[in-house]
């Protein structure tokens, strides 16, 4: 009897594993890993990417100035945020000035928004496209940007930390999206196959 109530147990476990596993809404997947770090970082931008630009075009533009709390950004600057954020970090990367100065935490038409986030994550993409392995582990200087000191680093650090704030505030945005009553576009493309 009690080996029969482990059994059970065990199984449960491990369908809730499995399902959890399935459920994963990165887009990306496990099998997306690979030894190579700079296809690696190309395949976690074109998710997280894909999931800003979908999740800004979904938001109603009505919704541009929600805020959660009175101390927290409008989705309009959360969104401005990461298009600063993306025009700063891909141009560190290739090592030039970044060729956009606006500060788009101050708009807040949602057209506007939506064309400056995915002109700053085009311009990613020529960054993370043009990085290999070898130019990944490229010394380069970060300069003083917004919360930033100069530093030493290398190339693919940069792209990295670019692809990790994106899905930092991508988790923002889901809530956003959430409190709204709006299914956010990873969860949405979860079950669909991957291309």
């Amino acid at each position: 009897m009690r080996t029969k109530r482990i059994l059970r147990h065990l199984v449960a476990v491990m369908i809730g594993v499995s399902s959890t596993v399935s459920a994963q809404t990165t887009g990306a997947g496990y099998d997306a890993q690979t030894p190579s770090l700079s296809a690696v970082a190309k395949t976690r931008h074109a998710t997280i990417r894909r999931n800003l630009a979908d999740a800004a075009q979904a938001m109603p533009s009505d919704e541009y100035s929600f805020r959660p709390t009175p101390d927290v950004r409008t989705f309009a600057q959360l969104v401005g945020h990461v298009i600063n954020a993306n025009w700063f970090f891909c141009s560190q990367a290739k090592q030039e000035k970044p060729p956009v100065a606006t500060n788009h935490e101050q708009l807040t038409d949602k057209a506007a928004l939506v064309k400056a986030l995915n002109d700053s994550l085009a311009y990613c993409d020529q960054v993370y496209s043009a990085t290999t392995d070898a130019t990944f582990t490229q010394p380069v200087q970060v300069q003083s940007g917004p919360g930033t000191s100069p530093a030493n680093t290398v190339r693919g650090a940069i792209l990295m930390f670019n692809t990790t704030h994106n899905n930092e505030h991508y988790g923002n945005i889901v809530v956003y999206m959430r409190l709204k009553g709006h299914v956010p576009p990873s969860t949405a493309s979860a079950g669909q196959p991957r291309k």
